[in-house]
């Protein structure tokens, strides 16, 4: 199945930014989201995931373990299990990016 933001399920999240599905499995999941300038995410960590962020479009400014860390389209972050992240644009333009867990991440999320 061919799989795209315009026939994917969609969520919304944070403030005004989009998620959507492109597979969603138990064992895999592949996440293409919209941050719009000026948002964040929550800080927080999974106790099971590992997760890969891939930089589609725009700059993302990850804190990890309290390390800042600058993520450039077309560069990726890994974040082991029981990191704690939190991931913001700062940039004038949409941050669009890939997010890769292993497993799932939802329901494995705990907010600090």
């Amino acid at each position: 199945m061919i799989t795209s933001t315009n026939n994917a399920e969609h969520y919304t999240w944070g403030q005004n930014c989009d998620g959507w599905h492109l597979l969603k499995s138990d064992s895999l999941s592949v996440i293409q989201e919209r941050m719009p300038p000026g948002t964040s995410e929550q800080l927080h960590y999974h106790q099971q995931a590992q997760q890969v962020f891939y930089i589609l479009s725009g700059s993302a400014k990850f804190v990890v373990d309290g390390e800042e860390q600058l993520v450039e389209s077309g560069q990726s972050i890994h974040l082991a299990k029981g990191s704690k992240h939190h991931i913001f644009n700062n940039g004038l333009q949409d941050l669009q990016f890939l997010v890769i867990s292993e497993p799932k991440a939802h329901g494995d999320r705990v907010n600090l």
